[in-house]
């Protein structure tokens, strides 16, 4: 676990106990499903809150989920396993003190006027909506002190996972969302009602095919155990922000080694995009991801 600060099991400074940082998943399967071999191949996630395993079960994969985290992984367990209901972890507790401090001061940011535009499906009239109702001079001001490098979210975060943050990620956060309404009707959009309203607007996913396989272990240490080529695709989000790069070359070794010839890797990052740019994350409807790499093995 040498290197990986996911294995303390908290983002936030101050305490020692791992906690469930991740009572919902932010990230759109629908990648996966576009570019995994067909179902029935064997694939690995990252257990999070289990709705990713729960959805690659449910569209027919044999489906192994891991986590370094054992409050996380029991988390998850409890769900796909014995149906339990979500709850917030530490990353829905932040986002419902920005949305309740929006919602505080910003008319269009309270819940009915909120309900109106995810009710939209028109990418259109979203698009225009953002722009004149809801990303205006407060939401700046706001988000300015909440996520900028001296802003309160970098101030609570461990120092591991300040660097993650864009400098100005109040910028990148609100460019991100404008592309997401511009491109993905609201209406049927999940990711944007949660992110946005804390709401669901879909029952959680319940795996149909063969039972996830949960493992406690960092990622890399079971990519390097497990035989060569045990793997047809791989999912990983969030692995290696946070992580330095002796971690990054690790894991990419440690893929490399697990999966087959022909298989595949997505990676998602909460980063901005490097030189080579942001990959698929216009495709993602979560809105979140800076970017969403799918690497051919």
């Amino acid at each position: 676990m040498s290197g990986n600060p996911w294995a303390q099991g908290r983002i936030l400074a101050g305490g020692a106990r791992p906690r469930v940082l991740f009572g919902r998943m932010y990230e759109d399967p629908g990648v996966e499903l576009s570019v995994f071999p067909p179902p029935g191949a064997r694939v690995l996630c990252v257990a999070s809150a289990g709705d990713t395993a729960a959805a690659l079960a449910g569209a027919g994969y044999e489906v192994t989920a891991v986590d370094v985290n054992p409050v996380q992984l029991e988390y998850a367990r409890g769900r796909l396993e014995r149906g339990a209901p979500a709850v917030d972890g530490t990353a829905e507790r932040m986002l419902a003190t920005g949305r309740a401090a929006a919602a505080a001061l910003l008319p269009a940011w309270r819940r009915p006027s909120l309900e109106r535009f995810l009710r939209l499906d028109d990418p259109f009239e979203q698009a225009r909506q953002w722009r004149t109702s809801l990303d205006g001079p407060g939401l700046r001001l706001l988000m300015g002190a909440a996520l900028r490098p001296a802003g309160a979210m970098a101030a609570a975060l461990r120092p591991a996972f300040r660097g993650v943050v864009p400098a100005r990620f109040d910028l990148a956060l609100r460019r991100r969302i404008a592309g997401g309404v511009s491109r993905h009707p609201n209406a049927r959009n999940p990711w944007a009602w949660r992110l946005l309203l804390g709401h669901e607007i879909l029952p959680a996913a319940k795996p149909a095919g063969p039972p996830v396989k949960l493992v406690e272990a960092d990622v890399a240490g079971h990519l390097e155990r497990v035989a060569p080529g045990t793997y047809d695709a791989v999912t990983l989000s969030n692995v290696l922000d946070g992580p330095g790069p002796a971690f990054a070359r690790r894991l990419r070794a440690a893929v490399r080694h697990a999966v087959r010839p022909g298989g595949v890797a997505v990676l998602r990052s909460f980063r901005e995009p490097a030189a080579s740019g942001p990959g698929r994350a216009a495709d993602e409807r979560s809105m979140l991801w800076g970017v969403v790499r799918v690497i051919g093995l």
